[in-house]
């Protein structure tokens, strides 16, 4: 794939592949910036015992993985793994079987209609988290930078981690 189509975004730009290589200063992260441990990852700390490499990414952040060999999809609000497919070509042939579902399509056509295109490094950020009861709407949802998107639900999934469902939480973000 990445030979002929080094990173790209797609279904307007609810999907994004990234690059591998060095990128320009100033530019979105390349596969291996995206991968390092100081970015992100930090945020999670049961990723610096998982060997996963993220290489794609859904509209929302929802992360595409290699996992163990196998495709999974990692959720920053909870920092949970599903399985997803056993290699690259069968992610890709789930993505273009399902890509509504799995690249937030239609809400990124239906936000980039009121509110114009994302730009690079961007998704659509949730107002209130979708693990939280916010809904799939245009209204709860807001465009961020995708770093920062990650950083700011891995705080928040660290926290909620262990925490029953329908309990009261405070949470602190920094």
């Amino acid at each position: 794939m990445l030979l002929r189509c080094n990173g790209f975004y797609a279904f307007e730009s609810a999907l994004h592949v990234f690059a591998t290589g060095a990128t320009a200063p100033g530019s979105e992260s390349s596969l291996q910036q995206w991968n390092d441990p100081k970015l992100w990852r930090f945020e999670f700390p049961e990723l610096e015992e998982t060997p996963v490499l993220f290489f794609a990414e859904d509209v929302f952040g929802v992360q595409f993985c290699l996992r163990q060999g196998q495709v999974y999809t990692f959720d920053p609000e909870t920092g949970g793994f599903e399985y997803l497919a056993n290699d690259l070509e069968g992610w890709a042939a789930a993505v273009l079987a399902d890509y509504k579902v799995l690249t937030g399509w239609p809400l990124a056509n239906a936000w980039q209609a009121l509110h114009g295109p994302l730009t690079q490094g961007q998704r659509l950020l949730p107002l209130t988290g979708f693990a939280f009861g916010g809904s799939f709407s245009v209204d709860n949802l807001r465009a961020g930078n995708a770093i920062e998107g990650m950083r700011y639900r891995g705080c928040i999934a660290r926290q909620m981690a262990g925490v029953a469902d329908g309990s009261v939480v405070k949470l602190s973000v920094s």
